[in-house]
């Protein structure tokens, strides 16, 4: 249903800023001063929200859609200098024409974001392995099938203008076997961001991802602080605590948290990506007496309780579709499995916000454990090397569907074979 200009735009002012008082000259000459929007008109056009038609008319009688309304708020919504009356009566006009200032290409994210202080985001996701073993010497050979579900919520909490905490609740079944995890919610991630130009702190328990390697080495969570620096050239600055880390005696598994120091640098201005990282750990899992990192070093009396982890990667997306990315990972502690490399080309990639979308890749894996901690594929097996090839499609708006395989071998006996089968199928909301 049309209305007038006037009626439009006052009623707003009216919900919005009904307390103000207007004092301001009138230019429009079709507008007089005992017109009942007389005082909503000249405010707004002495603010610079409305500018009239150029010839010293206003006319609000005439008939606007609400697509010619939505233009007009979008034009409103551009100015930097309109008064708090003003700006909370513009605010209120956006929301009511959200869905014409989206076609429009006109971002109300500010507006979103203060309309609603807590926002839930989350996943219900199914993952298949079907893992086959083959010692090629020995005649051994097993088989192996498991299926998870996993439930997962992001709350976010706007605290003020610069800051937000964010946690993630998660609850894993496994359902090949109706035991072991048994759905319990917990508490994966809890931090607070701050977020400022070209730099962010995180404060909590935080994703742990190696990005110059793309994950070739951590695909976790630590705990502690993290500071990012820079735009193009970003520097990422993290100290805390590593507790994936287990130290085993006897029969005894103990957590063997590590504290943990890391710096990386990564530069992407466009089509180029290149980094570099350090990343320090002290724990006792690396110690040979125990059995958390098998064959950490050659010495079987070595009390080696440190890891210092160094990787880079490069990387370069050639026209938007094809992105080749290679990276290579030593620890300078370790002197057994100690590197990690990949080589990976791929086309596209599904988006699960746009039906339809998909991708494929096609990668090389070697996987020494006692650098590559907490490698992000889902196919990764430790101490081998091989060859993975995989596919991901969006079916439907917010569904992602992702299949891969991995074909490898041990790292010191070409005989063991080791052939991954995976599947995903993901429902974001």
């Amino acid at each position: 249903m049309k209305k007038t200009l006037v009626s439009a735009l006052t009623t707003a002012l009216v919900v919005g800023a009904a307390s103000t008082t207007f004092a301001a000259a009138n230019p429009f000459s079709d507008v007089p001063a005992d017109h009942w929007a007389y005082d909503a008109v000249s405010q707004l056009a002495a603010d610079g929200v409305i500018e009239g038609y150029g010839d010293s008319t206003f006319q609000g009688d005439k008939s606007i859609t609400r697509y010619e309304m939505a233009q007009m708020v979008a034009k409103a919504m551009a100015k930097t200098d309109v008064s708090a009356a003003d700006k909370a009566m513009i605010d209120k006009l956006a929301a009511e024409f959200a869905d014409e200032l989206n076609n429009l290409g006109v971002r109300v994210s500010n507006l979103e974001k203060h309309a609603d202080m807590v926002k839930w985001n989350g996943e219900l996701r199914y993952r298949y392995w079907n893992t086959q073993v083959e010692d090629n010497g020995s005649g051994y050979s097993d088989k192996e099938g498991k299926d998870k579900l996993l439930f997962r919520l992001k709350p976010t909490a706007e605290v003020n203008d610069h800051w937000d905490v964010h946690a993630q609740l998660d609850a894993t079944t496994d359902l090949s076997t109706d035991t072991g995890d048994d759905g319990t919610v917990k508490l994966a991630r809890a931090w607070a961001q701050g977020n400022y130009k070209n730099f962010n702190v995180y404060l909590g328990k935080q994703d742990l991802f190696s990005n110059v390697d793309r994950g070739l080495t951590h695909d976790g969570a630590f705990s502690g602080a993290r500071a990012q620096f820079g735009k193009d050239l970003k520097v990422n600055l993290e100290a805390g605590r590593y507790s994936t880390l287990k130290a085993t005696v006897g029969t005894v598994t103990t957590d063997a948290a590590a504290n943990y120091q890391g710096i990386e640098l990564t530069y992407n201005p466009s089509k180029l990506f290149a980094g570099a990282a350090y990343r320090h750990f002290n724990s006792d899992a690396f110690k040979a007496s125990t059995a958390g990192f098998d064959g950490y070093s050659s010495d079987p009396a070595s009390t080696k309780d440190t890891a210092n982890v160094w990787s880079a990667g490069l990387g370069y997306n050639f026209d938007g579709n094809w992105d080749l990315f290679g990276a290579y990972a030593n620890n300078t502690s370790a002197d057994r499995y100690e590197t990690a490399h990949t080589i990976q080309l791929s086309y596209k990639g599904a988006d699960k916000a746009n039906k339809g979308t998909w991708g494929a890749y096609a990668a090389y894996r070697y996987l020494g454990q006692n650098v590559a901690f907490e490698p992000t594929y889902d196919t990764a097996v430790e101490n081998t090397k091989g060859w993975e090839i995989g596919a991901d499609y969006a079916p439907f708006t917010n569904v992602y569907t992702a299949i891969s395989y991995y074909k490898a071998k041990a790292l010191d006996d070409d005989a063991t074979h080791t052939n991954v089968l995976f599947g995903r199928v993901s429902f974001f909301f």
